[in-house]
C-alpha cells in the first residue's frame, strides 16, 4: 500500500506565501518524478511544477520566479514554495508522484488535494 497526502494549504492574502509539502509513504522502492498540479473551478487540472529524481526541476510559465519546488529524498516528501501569491493561484493543489514498488513498475500516485486560497 502507498500512500501520498499534501499539508500546508490554507487561505492567504495576495502578495502572501504558503509552503505546501508531500510526503509519500508505504510499500516504496523508489521514487523518480514528482510534482504539482492544480485545478481551479471550471477549469482543467494544470502542470504547477515538477521536479525528477536528480533534482532538475521545471515550471509553468504563470509560476516561475514566484514558486520553488524541492525534494526530501530521505522523506519521500516533496514542497512548494509559494511566495508572491496572487488571486489567480486560487485552486485545489495536487501532489503527483511516480513510485516503484518492490515488485512492481512504476505507477503514478495522486495526493487527496489541498485547497489554496489567495484573496485580493
Amino acid at each position: 500500500q502507498v500512500h501520498v497526502v499534501e499539508s500546508g494549504g490554507g487561505l492567504v492574502q495576495a502578495g502572501g506565501s504558503l509552503r505546501l509539502s508531500c510526503a509519500a509513504s508505504g510499500s516504496i522502492r523508489s521514487i523518480n518524478d514528482m510534482g504539482w498540479y492544480r485545478q481551479a473551478p471550471g477549469k482543467q487540472r494544470e502542470l504547477v511544477a515538477t521536479i525528477t529524481s536528480g533534482g532538475t526541476t521545471d515550471y509553468a510559465d504563470s509560476v516561475k520566479g514566484r514558486f520553488t519546488i524541492f525534494r526530501d529524498s530521505v522523506k519521500n516528501t516533496v514542497y512548494l514554495e509559494m511566495n508572491g501569491l496572487k488571486p489567480e493561484d486560487t485552486a485545489i493543489y495536487y501532489c503527483q508522484a511516480d513510485i516503484m514498488r518492490p515488485n512492481g513498475p512504476i505507477f503514478r500516485y495522486w495526493g487527496q488535494g489541498t485547497q489554496v486560497t489567495v484573496s485580493s
